[in-house]
């Protein structure tokens, strides 16, 4: 395997994985741990078979197509492709916002500085990376180093918090109460939104196509899971070895109690490490994701690509310094957020169907794991409308 090939899988599996991880990630993870102790691990084990099933789907048939989402949609009934791109557009926008407010919280954390400062400051690294002359490569080298900072130092936590494993590996098996609806988060928040498509498109970008790549596309897909799955791991028994002991999660943040409870004054510093290179990583991930669902529509929206994301990152920052953090905003983004994996899930198995007897017949497995993942997310998603 070449090294240009190997560096695509690489970067692909890393944006995918830094992308899922955000701010949101971090306090699900501490928030459902707090709520179901050693069975979440079974709702984690659950949340990472439907991601393996959601992610091969579509980058399987990205790849072996060679072509965006968009495009593909475009092809089964034209002006789908639009509406797709403009939910990610508007859903990878909303939640910029929230991981932009995550990368100033993290600061806050490390320097003292105000969120807003923060969440600036953060704003003009993500933009100089993309304004950088290869802003691909800039971006796979700072998610990679950025990602393994992150695993790293919550491995640190993990173990100075001195979770009990045994129980923790008996409940992944033998749950003591079961949560549909942390499944469906879990799951939302690891392949929702752009976050499905993030690696799957940085493939395309790479040249990575064509049935005979499908070996190297599946490692990326599963290798991408893998990172967020340990990340989650890792977070969830750090958070199990502080509830275990008997100490109590902060409500406004309980992510940074279990570091801080964990490891002391040094954990909350962690935490603001580990908040920023989630938060970051994810506001780049949501930029590319973004513009690579217009980047197909016209020559001239590729040959801007540099302005067009610095102006959605730019945005993202003014609304959160000048405004805040829109709930309401955030809330109605977030329920379209939650029909675009199943909407993108349907295309992509309609667009697999169509291909069967043209030199590519797409396993039935693979189907079944993407109609469940269509039917699961889709419930969560109407429910979530009428509540």
């Amino acid at each position: 395997m070449s090294k240009k090939i190997t560096s695509a899988i690489t970067g692909a599996a890393f944006l995918m994985a830094t992308s899922a991880i955000g701010p949101g990630f971090l306090t699900q993870t501490a928030v459902f741990t707090n709520q179901l102790a050693a069975s979440f691990g079974f709702v984690i084990l659950v949340s990472i078979i439907l991601d393996v099933g959601a992610q091969l789907n579509i980058w399987t048939v990205l790849s072996v197509k060679g072509k965006r989402a968009q495009d593909v949609a475009n092809e089964l009934f034209p002006g789908l492709g639009h509406l797709l791109a403009l939910l990610v557009v508007l859903g990878g926008l909303a939640f910029n916002i929230g991981n932009l407010a995550g990368t100033g919280l993290g600061l806050q954390v490390l320097t003292g500085i105000s969120a807003a400062k923060g969440a600036a400051l953060s704003s003009v690294i993500a933009i100089l990376i993309f304004l950088s002359g290869n802003s691909t490569k800039w971006m796979d080298v700072f998610t990679k180093i950025l990602g393994i900072v992150m695993i790293a130092l919550t491995l640190y936590v993990c173990f100075v918090s001195s979770p009990p494993l045994a129980t923790a590996a008996y409940r992944t098996f033998f749950p003591e109460k079961i949560d549909a609806k942390a499944i469906i988060t879990l799951v939302g928040g690891t392949v929702g939104g752009y976050i499905s498509f993030a690696g799957a498109h940085r493939l395309l970008e790479s040249g990575l196509t064509g049935k005979d790549s499908l070996p190297q596309v599946k490692r990326a897909a599963v290798s991408g899971i893998i990172l967020a799955s340990m990340m989650r791991v890792l977070l969830f028994l750090a958070a199990l070895g502080v509830i275990t002991q008997g100490s109590v999660l902060q409500e406004n943040n309980p992510a940074a109690s279990v570091f801080k409870l964990a490891a002391g004054p040094l954990g909350y510093k962690l935490f603001g490490v580990v908040m920023w290179c989630a938060a970051i990583t994810s506001v780049t991930g949501s930029a590319y994701t973004s513009f690579s669902f217009i980047s197909t529509f016209h020559p001239s929206v590729n040959k801007h690509r540099k302005w067009i994301i610095s102006v959605f990152i730019l945005v993202s920052a003014l609304v959160f310094i000048v405004v805040g953090q829109p709930v309401k905003t955030l809330v109605f983004v977030g329920m379209l957020n939650g029909f675009i994996l199943p909407l993108a899930l349907t295309v992509v198995l309609v667009a697999s169907y169509n291909m069967r007897g043209k030199g590519y017949d797409h396993p039935l497995w693979l189907t079944g794991f993407g109609l469940v993942v269509i039917v699961a997310t889709l419930f969560l998603s109407v429910k979530a409308i009428f509540q």
